[in-house]
């Protein structure tokens, strides 16, 4: 029988912080279903809201749960989710659509203009128990464990990226490995590309790079670094770039050196405006840009899942730490430190 209360990792009040808290289980509409959690994933954004920087002030109404990497176990399901069967073990597409706008009816519901996000536009998945559309759900073959299958969000960032320019047989440049840097890495990788250089300041998350799959994986800080990029390159720069760290430096940096007639993939999201020479780095070089966001609905899932079955080995190393989610502090710090890649919080499964 379901509890009426349940813990949550919650954004409590604006400013720095979360808290663990009891808070009554949500109840789901007709079209959706309650979802008890298994393991969820700490992400990047989830840093920004414990932070509370700008954009975490601008856009999140606290209370809030958090959280929105997740694997679970269906518990119950709303009068037009009879489809969905109680005991299936799930993780979701974590945006939200409409469903009737000119995007979604044309397969591009990633770039729905009203879409919902858990864990920022309503609650999320760190907690007991959650509530999602049926239509959301992913159902798990058994082959992928728990620890993966809650990092299907952050995978089909990555995901999304590379299949946006395929880089089979191209010299590939990845600007920066943070999770879904190091997720794109091993992707392109699995996908034939015939170089892989790496940008990337911190030295735990080069070494990983490393382990996942780049032939050259470099410090920016370091003296020449684009002469040696282009030494790498035959001396005209990377054919697809992957722009995955949002800094404005890096961001100049990646339309630097692409290579005439290249393509960029932009994941990163910098904090303003970044000047650009866009003669010479984008209109002469006849450069190709993909702006990226969120996951093809459901292409990207069908990749990831796909990927995950046959080469799930090669991202072992980036899943660094796996806590109890009482522990969920300690992972905030570690990624904030530096020092952790993908973080998984284990919740009330042992």
């Amino acid at each position: 029988m379901t509890p009426k209360t349940m813990n949550a990792i919650v954004k409590t009040h604006p400013g720095p912080g979360l808290a663990l808290r009891e808070v009554p289980v949500p109840t789901h509409s007709p079209n959706e279903v309650l979802i008890r959690i298994r393991a969820v994933g700490i992400c990047g954004t989830d840093l920004h809201i414990e932070g509370w920087d700008a954009w975490a002030a601008s856009r999140i109404k606290p209370p809030l749960v958090i959280g929105h990497e997740f694997v679970g176990e269906v518990v119950s399901v709303g009068q037009n989710a009879q489809h969905i069967r109680p005991g299936i073990r799930v993780s979701a597409e974590g945006h939200i659509t409409c469903g009737h706008c000119p995007f979604c009816r044309t397969g591009q519901g990633h770039i729905c203009q009203t879409v919902k996000i858990i864990g920022i536009d309503r609650d999320g998945c760190f907690a007991d128990y959650m509530m999602m559309p049926a239509d959301n759900l992913w159902p798990l073959p058994d082959a992928i464990p728990d620890h993966y299958a809650a990092v299907f969000d952050p995978l089909g960032n990555a995901m999304h990226t590379v299949m946006a320019a395929p880089p089979a047989g191209k010299s590939v440049l990845v600007m920066g490995a943070g999770a879904i840097g190091l997720f794109a890495i091993a992707i392109a990788k699995a996908s034939g590309a015939a170089l892989i250089i790496v940008l990337e300041p911190n030295e735990f998350r080069r070494n990983l790079a490393k382990q996942v799959g780049a032939d050259l994986v470099l410090d920016p800080t370091q003296p020449r670094v684009e002469d040696l990029i282009r030494q790498q390159t035959l001396g005209l720069g990377p054919e697809i770039v992957f722009e995955m760290s949002g800094h404005p430096s890096g961001f100049r940096q990646a339309f630097r050196l692409l290579r005439n007639g290249g393509h960029i993939c932009l994941l990163g999201i910098p904090p303003g405006e970044v000047p650009l020479r866009w003669a010479d780095d984008v209109i002469f070089k006849g450069a190709t840009i993909h702006g990226i966001s969120g996951r093809r609905m459901y292409d990207t899932w069908y990749q990831c899942q796909t990927f995950l079955l046959h080469n799930r080995l090669t991202i072992d190393p980036l899943i660094t730490h796996i806590l109890p989610a009482a522990e969920f502090q300690r992972g905030f710090d570690l990624l904030k430190e530096g020092k952790a890649a993908k973080v998984v919080l284990r919740w009330g499964v042992e």
